[in-house]
């Protein structure tokens, strides 16, 4: 009778081994992903070249509000959108920063980051030292987007942020006028300068894509940084064509510029939507070449 028991107890022990085996790997992998997460954000988040470039962000508002507040009243159509209506309330400082920024500076800062997401790491020969730990290069590719996608949420928001900020300080701040001539209060008119952030954060959701599979073409951080970096300049210049209309709602740079549905009353969703659905096939069709070259690339050449 003993042995039936013990075969049972022995069984049972198995059988809770194995399941506990079983179970392992998935928590393995969520820590070892989670782990890999938060090491690519701090080291990106320590870099001095990041703060640096979230400082020159910053630093757009400030120049621009310091420029209003010490010149004269600004001529009604003339300068960046918006610029007209800053010395009436000080929260268009950011707006106003925001249209001036994407253009050059935030595709830029975008692609310094993208570029230097695998490029870095196989010119600093610190990439095949990532893949020999259980990370896989699936989780690492993925990793990689996610800091760099952080990284175009923060970039914006740091702008619309210290605009609304220094345009407190420097001018009045109260009930907004809307582009359809309705007037918010404060607390919404805020809501719509980080929704307008937000939808900024979004449009260069695909530009970073097209650098993270720029930087799986080579080693070298600086030309994927500097390619990705042209291609929106090229993006824009075409979408300036009239000839090419037919391929302006395919640019991933078209729809940039189109946050004043968010600016209007009722709110429409509408040129968010439409952007959201452009950058999302920007980010599946170069995310998938990032990985079809990825997981064939020699990280031991």
């Amino acid at each position: 009778m003993g042995a039936p028991g013990g075969d049972t107890a022995g069984a049972g022990a198995v059988d809770t081994a194995g399941a506990a085996g079983a179970t392992a790997p998935p928590v393995r992998r969520r820590s070892v992903a989670g782990g890999l997460l938060a090491s690519e954000l701090g080291v990106l988040f320590r870099r001095r070249r990041t703060w640096a470039m979230l400082c020159a962000l910053a630093a757009i508002p400030v120049l621009i509000a310091v420029a209003v507040r010490v010149s004269s009243a600004v001529p009604a159509g003339r300068g960046p959108a918006f610029l007209d209506r800053i010395t009436q309330n000080g929260l268009f400082v950011g707006v106003t920063a925001m249209v001036v920024s994407v253009p050059l500076f935030l595709p830029l800062t975008v692609g310094v980051v993208a570029g230097d997401t695998i490029a870095g790491e196989a010119g600093q020969g610190t990439l095949r030292y990532l893949l020999v730990a259980p990370a896989g290069r699936i989780r690492l590719l993925l990793v990689k987007y996610v800091g760099a996608a952080l990284f175009v949420v923060v970039a914006p928001l740091v702008v619309a942020l210290v605009g609304a900020g220094i345009g407190a300080a420097l001018f009045p701040v109260g009930p907004v006028t809307l582009l359809s001539g309705d007037t918010i209060g404060t607390g919404e008119a805020v809501l719509r300068l980080l929704l307008i952030a937000a939808y900024l954060a979004v449009s260069l959701l695909g530009l970073s894509a097209i650098g993270l599979f720029i930087s799986t073409l080579t080693d070298v951080p600086v030309g994927a940084m500097a390619a990705t970096v042209v291609l929106s300049v090229v993006s824009q210049v075409l979408d300036a064509l009239p000839q090419l209309e037919w391929l302006h709602p395919w640019l991933f740079s078209h729809y940039w510029l189109d946050f004043g549905d968010l600016l209007r009353q009722p709110l429409s969703w509408d040129s968010f939507a439409v952007n959201a659905v452009l950058q999302g096939g920007y980010v599946a069709v170069f995310g998938a070449l990032a990985y079809a070259r990825f997981v064939t690339k020699d990280v031991l050449s």
